[in-house]
């Protein structure tokens, strides 16, 4: 009887500051030939670039070496391949980091692939004279008033020369902006030598990634259908797929926490899929319209019915500015009359503020306990408000000029004593900190330049 050649990918992170509990234990006891961790998202490569230009040597996860300290070694002798974005703002840095962490562990022979050319911000001014207009996807604003303002500009890029580096026979490949599903779909395509013309296995590698890429939200983490059943939350298991040529399985690692259900694949299955017939990626269009997601055992669901249609001319640029600053404060309050005594607080703050000449952009008053998530849709009746025990006054204003957004700090702490009774400050004075503004836009592929490099420990 023929062997079926299956291969196993885990979800090692789903974003940066992601606990590492559950990456450790797939890598030990969760049977994977891979393991994908994803640490960006929208805002985070802006964080990044900010923190590179402070200091030259950061700018990408940390998290990730320290995972690597953990498990790189134990990885890298079963074999287990490690694919991820952490690279950020600084693919070179994060690759220097492991390199230290595999001579310091003996880990002769590790190779370490990284793809660089993600990056575009030095390119922008030529693209502009090229003729690219970076028109918004949302069509709102006018990418004039913001490109000197540009903090980072990074394009999401597909399997490619992700494979690159499987083939060169990379151990562990670290990216800046790769799709987060193009990272499980390269290592699929690699070992069953899918082309650019099977759509329909391109389709379900995204998908595969798909479900994976958000660590404990494919398990039963923010579970919306039923979050009381989810066993030993405490020992959350992240999601595992396993496919073969004919057959997509999501399960999960042995002795721990999760679940691995139909609702709760479900759930992560139509997470930011705008349009289930045509959700775009950089490798392939993917249409789930048809899809099927059926119990095949415990914590084990088969996943079937994914079609592929031809990928986009186009690729996404995700262009970060700045946007201004920000104060974002709090001011608790207690039973009785907490609401109330909370607005006249905020009352108070507003009339000196407007006696001091503040110009704001943006502002948001908020009652944390009562309407700060929910906002204008909160239930609110009167009852409610007089049995309160407490409630969290959160101003947070949006200023063109620094000075302006300092005026407010030194106005909250006097409240305790200035103001109506019960008041309480807590977490610190507030500070002043830069707002980075998304700027999504689409640029030709021909733009874009990527390469992958091997680095061999000696």
């Amino acid at each position: 009887m023929q062997n079926v050649k299956k291969v196993s990918i885990g979800g090692g992170q789903g974003f940066w500051g992601d606990s590492p509990d559950a990456a450790i234990h797939m890598v030990r006891h969760g049977n994977l030939n891979y393991m994908a961790c994803d640490y960006l998202a929208e805002l985070t490569l802006s964080i990044m670039q900010r923190q590179r230009m402070k200091n030259p040597a950061a700018g990408y996860a940390r998290d990730f070496i320290s995972l690597m300290k953990e498990i790189g070694k134990e990885a890298y002798e079963k074999k287990i391949g490690v694919i991820t974005n952490a690279g950020g703002m600084n693919i070179t840095g994060a690759v220097d980091a492991l390199r230290a962490v595999a001579e310091e562990q003996g880990m002769h022979g590790y190779k370490i692939g990284y793809v660089t050319g993600d990056d575009l911000l030095d390119q922008i001014p030529q693209m502009i004279a090229d003729g690219c207009e970076f028109k918004n996807m949302d069509d709102v604003g006018d990418f004039y008033e913001i490109k000197d303002k540009l903090v980072n500009a990074n394009v999401y890029f597909g399997r490619e020369p992700i494979m690159d580096c499987i083939a060169g026979g990379a151990d562990t490949v670290i990216t800046g902006r790769a799709a987060d599903s193009a990272m499980f779909l390269a290592p699929l395509a690699y070992e069953f030598g899918w082309k650019d013309e099977d759509l329909d296995d391109l389709a379900r590698g995204i998908m595969a990634g798909h479900l994976l890429e958000c660590g404990g939200q494919g398990s039963g983490g923010n579970f919306q259908y039923d979050w009381r059943s989810v066993p030993d939350m405490d020992q959350l298991g992240f999601p595992i797929a396993e496919l073969t040529e004919d057959s997509f399985h999501i399960t999960k690692a042995p002795d721990c926490g999760g679940l691995i259900s139909e609702q709760s694949c479900k759930e992560q299955f139509l997470y930011e899929v705008h349009d289930p017939a045509n959700y775009i990626t950089p490798d392939v269009t993917v249409d789930i319209s048809h899809a099927t997601l059926t119990q095949d055992g415990d914590n084990r669901v088969r996943v079937g019915g994914i079609k592929g249609k031809a990928k986009p001319d186009q690729l996404k640029l995700c262009l970060g500015y700045h946007a201004g600053y920000k104060v974002v404060t709090y001011l608790s309050f207690a039973w009785p009359d907490a609401y109330e005594k909370a607005q006249y607080a905020a009352d108070i703050l507003m009339k000196k503020m407007k006696r001091k000449g503040m110009q704001y952009e943006d502002l948001r008053i908020d009652y944390v306990g009562l309407n700060a998530l929910h906002l204008d849709v909160a239930e609110v009746d009167d009852d409610l408000i007089r049995r309160m025990n407490e409630v969290v006054l959160r101003i947070a204003i949006r200023t063109k000029e620094k000075k302006d957004a300092q005026l407010i700090i030194p106005e909250i702490s006097p409240l305790q004593l200035n103001g109506p009774p019960g008041a309480s400050f807590f977490g610190g004075r507030s500070h002043v900190t830069d707002v980075i503004g998304l700027w999504p836009t689409l640029i030709p592929r021909d733009a874009v330049k990527l390469e992958s490099h091997i680095l061999e420990v000696k």
